[in-house]
């Protein structure tokens, strides 16, 4: 059912164009990358703050609400140029390992967010209230950088795997 659907997905008429455009796709390629950096570093500074790495002149509270806005957006464009980029070729994404491990990467990532979402996320004040963040900020953090660094990772190797021409039907 999935194969299915991967299937149908690329082969609509939004996806036959991307793919086969010699501007639009490196364009959505360049500014899925771009995303990534511009989120990746929000997300850098404020899992360091949390660690007491860096930033240490800067209460929690107030790199957590400074980034907030950004990292929201960040994350909504980067999935949108992510699911563009993914329909142009979701059948050959669909026997990827790669791919798959990113998926399943960001789905941990989710779950850490909310997790944690009450307590660390949307409680900078009280993190602030100690020296240093407690244990389980700390964790929340170190999860977090942690898995997204391999998402970074997993998704750059996305493009060295080869798909099994045999199966593939596009």
């Amino acid at each position: 059912m999935l194969l299915t659907f991967t299937q149908w997905l690329q082969a609509t008429g939004l996806f036959t164009y991307l793919r086969g455009s010699s501007y639009t796709y490196p364009v959505v390629l360049a500014l899925h990358m771009v995303m990534i950096a511009f989120f990746g570093g929000l997300i850098l500074m404020t899992d360091l703050r949390i660690l007491g790495i860096a930033w240490t002149r800067y209460p929690i509270q107030e790199i957590l609400e400074k980034t907030r806005t950004f990292k929201k957006h960040g994350l909504i464009l980067m999935l949108i140029l992510g699911f563009l980029l993914f329909g142009c070729k979701a059948e050959e994404y669909y026997y990827n390992a790669f791919f798959q491990m990113k998926v399943a990467l960001l789905i941990l990532v989710g779950i850490n967010y909310l997790v944690f979402r009450g307590s660390v996320y949307n409680n900078g004040a009280e993190l602030d209230r100690t020296p240093t963040a407690p244990g389980y900020a700390k964790l929340a953090a170190a999860l977090s950088l942690f898995l997204w660094i391999a998402i970074a990772c997993s998704g750059r190797g996305i493009g060295y795997i080869e798909p099994p021409l045999e199966k593939l039907h596009a």
